[in-house]
């Protein structure tokens, strides 16, 4: 039988696991959608994929996003192209995914322009 100090802290740890792995998060800066099906933010973090073409790998929620293209956007490939965007998502750090997306918010180009942070966009 555990004592009652290792069950406890065994519940607080897996808690405190399950809590960090399914954190939401807020996350900022270019919004990529450079081909059909390919989507990804580049943040002062890293790149996070939130779909490639071709595979069943697709963030929960992208209906959140909508059509990003009709506000403050620059086409680079026809009709597709980047914005700045912010997002409340869900992450997997491991894999450079953004597994969930809560919530958009579009921003003005310039905003990313400005962040020093942010990799130029591609």
């Amino acid at each position: 039988m555990l004592s009652r100090s290792l069950a406890v802290t065994m519940a607080l740890s897996v808690s405190l696991f399950a809590g960090s792995v399914l954190a939401k998060e807020t996350r900022c800066g270019w919004l990529q959608n450079p081909t059909p099906g390919n989507l990804w933010l580049d943040d002062s973090q890293g790149t996070w994929v939130l779909s490639t073409q071709g595979s069943d790998e697709e963030a929960l929620g992208m209906e959140n996003i909508g059509d990003f293209s009709t506000r403050d956007y620059v086409r680079t490939n026809g009709y597709y192209g980047y914005a700045c965007a912010c997002m409340d998502v869900e992450t997997d750090a491991a894999a450079e995914r953004i597994t969930a997306v809560y919530s958009f918010r579009q921003l003005p180009l310039a905003k990313c322009t400005k962040d020093k942070a942010l990799p130029a966009p591609q």
